[in-house]
Formats: structure tokens, C-alpha cells, sequence
């Protein structure tokens, strides 16, 4: 139990956070009808990671970028990885993708075809050569497996075929490294996904082993879903690994983190630091995903990145001694009033005490805007295929 903290107290544990950004949210994104471009959007993964790093620059807590591969493929990931280092970032998670090619149709590691089944296989296996070129130590699988009709295939057996391959895999991965599966409750498949909530997920990881973790997509709930009850039981259970942090009013909306509900990624928070998923040490990963449609992306990432700081400010808050006694004597309304004290807790004036102590601008947002920065690519990368979904 934590009681009331001191602001040198928050501010240390401030310093513990880090959130990895994915590099295809520097790219161009939209919905099923229209991608709209902008001008500067980077062109191959070495401009996306020059745009990340502006993200770190300004908030100091973005000190990773996650790859998508193929998207991300270059001819030398060392290469990319100097790059990166030299831009004071690191890269971090592999993305694998079985969700674009025409061979994966009908699905992919849970697909009735035992060819297609290894395809997307041996696409992992690559996955795993590249992590091992990055020192990524987390390989996310997410997929799109699934069908769209009543009959259209047997769920069964393509949760056979599901653990068969994932076994497969993380027979694979590197004692150093960890096997990530994601889950989303619909979409593209309709009628049933393979992987469409987190105790699928769990039941596949719990059957492959120490190293195989749930990754938690906020984005990819029903909506009235208690997310923050899906938090505390994957960390009760050991088996937390990762979270992709975003928002949404419907169902993977992939907007800016805290936009549609900053109360609800203040309760995912709380649960993060009370069931010990926060921190260097803790082996939860944070990372954002998400596509900035019609916003500058850059800006998007440092609003979304600091939003999420706020609200671990605000959990940190929680004066958790007292919350306890109060829970303990039955008193419910103490209990709540303790849980929103610190919930509506202006954490601006600290946080900007923060970055100043860290050499950082007060207002990251606004030292960005005023950089230049967006108007110096806009006149540099003139030219070429801007980067997008596919690459």
C-alpha cells in the first residue's frame, strides 16, 4: 500500500515511465473510404524514426519505436538501428502482418490450409531474424483470422491450428524474448474472430508458456467494456505483457489517447500501478497505437503521450492507505470521494515542474509547433511514395 506521495516521490516515479510509439502512425491513415495525405509524411521506416524521435525530444518518455514487417523492411536493420541511435531513440517491438496478402484471405495461422498455415509461419520465423538484428525482445502477433458467415468454417479446428502454429513460433523466439498476442473482438471478420477477447488469448499464451503474454488494445472493446477489470485480472494472472494505448467512442476507433473518455485510461492506470504493472521492471510494455487521420501526426503522438503521463500522475496520486480503510470499514462514498480527488487533481503545474527539472519544454506540444519542424519536412521530402498502410 502507497499513502499520500510527495511531489519529489512523483516525480521519481514519473521517471520510471516509458512509451514506445509505432512508426506507422507517422505515415498516412484513414478510414475504409479515404486516406488523406500530408505534406512531409516520411517516405521509408529511416524518416518515420526521424519523426519519432521529435516525439521523444519534446516529451522525454518516448524513448522507443515499434517496427511493422514488412512495412518497416530496409536493407539493413543495422543500419536502421544506428539511425536510430543516433537520433537518441531505440527500436522496440516487431509487428508481424497476416492480414494483406491475398493468400490470407480466409486467415492465416488458424487457416484450413495447412501451406497457407506455414506461409504465415515462416513470415514469423522472419520476424524473429529481424528482432534479433534490432534487440527487439517482443514479438506482437496480431491477426485477422476469422470468418464472416455461420458454417463458414469450423471455430474448432481453427483453434487447433491457432495453438499449432503459435507453438511453432514461440519454439522459435529467443530465451530474451517474448511471444505478444493481441486480441480484437471484430473486424474484418464479422460473424467470429479467432483471437476476440482476452481470455482466448489467454488460454492460447497459458498453453505455450512463461514467455508468451497478452497484449491489451484499449481500442478493442465493446463499448460499456470494464477495461480496467481486464487489467487487473491479466496482472493477477502474471500475464499482462504489453498495452496498446488509443482511444474510442465505438469499437478501434484509434484516436488520440484520452480523447473520448481521460476517466477510463485514469482507472486502466491505477489498476497498471496497484497490480505492479508499471514500471521499468515491471515487464508490462506501453506503447501507442494509433492513426492520426486528419491531425499532424507528430503532435498527435506528443498530445497522446503526455496524456497518458497525466493520467499515471493522477493514478499515482491515489491515496491508497486511505482508500484501503475505507474500503475495509464499508464506507462507499469515502471510498469514491478518495478515487476522484485524485482523478480531478490538475497535474499541469507538476508536470510541467517535471520537464523543466529534465531540460524540456513546459508545453511539448507548443515548443514542437514552434520548432519548424513540420514545415522543414514539408519542403524536404519533396518526392517519393509517402509512407502508408502497406508500407
Amino acid at each position: 500500500m502507497a499513502g499520500k506521495i510527495s511531489e519529489q516521490q512523483l516525480f521519481e516515479q514519473l521517471d520510471d515511465q516509458a512509451i514506445e510509439l509505432p512508426s506507422w502512425a507517422f505515415g498516412n491513415s484513414g478510414t475504409r473510404f479515404r486516406v488523406f495525405g500530408s505534406a512531409g509524411v516520411p517516405r521509408n521506416p529511416f524518416e518515420k524514426i526521424e519523426d519519432a524521435a521529435q516525439v521523444h525530444k519534446y516529451s522525454g518518455i518516448a524513448p522507443t519505436v515499434a517496427l511493422h514487417y514488412p512495412w518497416d523492411k530496409v536493407d539493413s536493420f543495422e543500419e536502421l538501428r544506428k539511425h536510430a541511435n543516433g537520433l537518441g531513440v531505440e527500436l522496440g517491438t516487431i509487428n508481424s502482418n497476416t492480414f494483406q496478402d491475398e493468400e490470407y484471405k480466409l486467415g492465416s495461422l488458424a487457416h484450413r490450409d495447412p501451406k497457407v498455415r506455414q506461409r504465415a509461419i515462416d513470415h514469423h520465423f522472419d520476424c524473429i531474424d529481424v528482432m534479433n538484428q534490432t534487440g527487439s525482445s517482443d514479438l506482437k502477433i496480431w491477426l485477422a483470422d476469422g470468418s464472416n458467415y455461420p458454417g463458414q468454417d469450423d471455430m474448432r479446428t481453427r483453434q487447433d491450428n491457432l495453438a499449432d502454429s503459435l507453438e511453432k513460433i514461440y519454439a522459435r523466439i529467443g530465451s530474451n524474448q517474448r511471444l505478444v498476442l493481441e486480441y480484437k473482438f471484430f473486424e474484418p471478420a464479422f460473424y467470429h474472430t479467432d483471437v476476440p477477447d482476452w481470455g482466448t488469448a489467454l488460454a492460447q499464451v497459458n498453453a505455450l508458456g512463461e514467455r508468451a503474454v497478452v497484449c491489451l488494445d484499449t481500442g478493442h472493446h465493446a463499448p460499456g467494456t470494464n477495461i480496467e477489470f481486464i487489467v487487473m485480472q491479466l496482472l493477477r494472472l502474471g500475464k499482462l505483457g504489453s498495452f496498446d494505448f488509443n482511444s474510442r467512442f465505438y469499437a478501434d476507433d484509434d484516436l488520440i489517447v484520452g480523447a473520448a473518455d481521460p476517466f477510463q485510461l485514469f482507472r486502466i492506470m491505477y489498476e497498471v500501478i496497484r497490480g505492479g504493472g508499471y514500471g521499468a521492471k515491471s515487464g508490462v510494455a506501453f506503447m501507442l497505437d494509433q492513426c492520426h487521420n486528419i491531425e499532424d501526426k507528430i503532435p498527435g503522438q506528443i498530445r497522446s503521450v503526455i496524456n497518458v503521463q497525466a493520467m499515471t500522475a493522477r493514478a499515482l496520486l491515489v491515496d491508497r492507505d486511505s482508500l484501503d480503510q475505507a474500503q475495509k470499514a464499508g464506507d462507499v462514498l469515502a471510498a469514491n470521494d478518495l478515487f476522484m480527488d485524485a482523478f480531478y487533481t490538475d497535474v499541469r503545474p507538476a508536470l510541467a515542474k517535471w520537464r523543466e527539472s529534465k531540460g524540456l519544454s513546459p508545453d511539448p506540444v507548443e515548443a514542437f509547433n514552434s520548432s519548424g519542424y513540420l514545415n522543414s519536412i514539408a519542403e524536404s521530402r519533396v518526392g517519393g511514395q509517402q509512407a502508408g498502410w502497406g508500407a
